[in-house]
């Protein structure tokens, strides 16, 4: 007879049990009890959980059976939370946010007050100035929606003793704790030493946007990283053309700014706008390969075996963007409820507090 076997989600050069009292580990009890060991934090003490089992099952018993059928453990739909908008309050994060909002600010005022505006063809300006600020709308309203949705967080310091007597574990069930946050660990999810959570199917944590990239938020990623790089070739289309526009005649009748500083501005764009077209170019195939092949960044660079059952590729675009499939893919805005914006709950170390 084999005995149950909990993890707690740290990764063990060895498989020896260990003693009451040590640190994490394979916990091995009476045949007749299942036992979680729960390693101590700031938020939580050890102890010793146990949930008495009236029969066994052979050790090689290590589906992870508890994770899909309870519901606080699956992978279900985004819980939608009226009044909360998930923010990390991070410096670098937050710097790194504003310089994106302000860089795009600043392709705005080159593209509409140094190119377009003194152009003398009214339709080449209302078409180019339409298209480029819509596109700027969508990526802010993108770049607004990754950063203040809940990418997946799992509930912080759930591995209770009455927790785990709500799961109704079966012997042999193997369920994973991780020992940073307290919190019981789904399968696919990692902990962000950032966001100090740990985040469902998480693919990275990006400071541009100040928070991770998991299951809740990766689809408005996927739709900022697009959105970004779109200006970005439109803003170096309206410089070039620019360019040679000028070059043919006075610069002085090209724009309502100085030669020189008018020469500074576009140059400094070109960089900008080249710079943001390759990264977000990189990160909207990297992003679509990984959708495509159910794997995140972290699952990729680790390596990791699959031990889910993987989506076929138009399946995983419709689990991240939703179906059927339609131009509501492309939008941002979809399912925003105004009165999410009413009250703001910060978070910050995991912890939440009114702002």
């Amino acid at each position: 007879m084999g005995t149950p076997n909990i993890w707690d989600g740290r990764k063990k050069k060895s498989r020896q049990q260990e003693q009451p009292g040590t640190v994490g580990g394979i916990i091995s009890v009476n045949p007749l009890d299942v036992a979680l060991y729960l390693v101590s934090s700031s938020s939580c003490q050890c102890e010793v959980l146990s949930l008495r089992q009236s029969r066994m099952q052979t050790s090689g018993h290590r589906l992870r059976d508890v994770e899909q059928h309870h519901p606080l453990l699956s992978s279900g739909e985004e819980e939608v939370t009226v009044g909360r908008v998930w923010f990390i309050q991070d410096g670098c994060g937050m710097v790194c946010a504003s310089m994106t909002w302000f860089l795009v600010m600043y392709a705005e005022f080159v593209v509409n007050f140094v190119m377009l505006l003194p152009s003398k063809s009214f339709w080449y300006s209302l078409i180019n100035g339409v298209a480029f600020n819509f596109l700027a709308v969508l990526a802010l309203a993108s770049h607004l929606r990754t950063m203040l949705t809940d990418p997946g967080a799992v509930p912080k310091g759930n591995a209770t003793k009455e927790y785990m007597d709500s799961l109704q574990l079966k012997p042999g069930e193997v369920i994973y704790k991780c020992p940073k946050c307290c919190s019981i660990k789904p399968e696919r999810a990692h902990h962000c030493s950032i966001c100090k959570r740990c985040i469902r199917k998480m693919d990275h944590h990006c400071p541009w946007v100040n928070n991770c990239v998991g299951e809740n938020n990766q689809r408005y990623f996927v739709l900022f990283t697009m959105y970004i790089a779109s200006i970005s070739l439109h803003a170096l289309c309206l410089s070039g053309f620019h360019f040679f526009t000028c070059v043919k005649v006075q610069w002085n009748e090209c724009s309502d700014f100085s030669p020189p500083v008018a020469v500074m501005l576009l140059i400094f764009l070109c960089l900008e706008a080249l710079l943001f077209l390759t990264f977000t170019a990189v990160m909207f195939g990297t992003q679509i390969h990984s959708i495509c092949n159910d794997e995140t960044e972290i699952e990729r660079l680790k390596n990791e075996k699959p031990t889910w059952e993987r989506r076929v590729r138009w399946d995983g675009m419709k689990a991240v963007f939703g179906s059927p499939p339609s131009l509501l893919w492309f939008n941002p805005f979809a399912g925003l409820r105004l009165r999410r914006l009413l009250m703001v709950r910060a978070r910050k170390g995991g912890s939440e507090f009114a702002v």
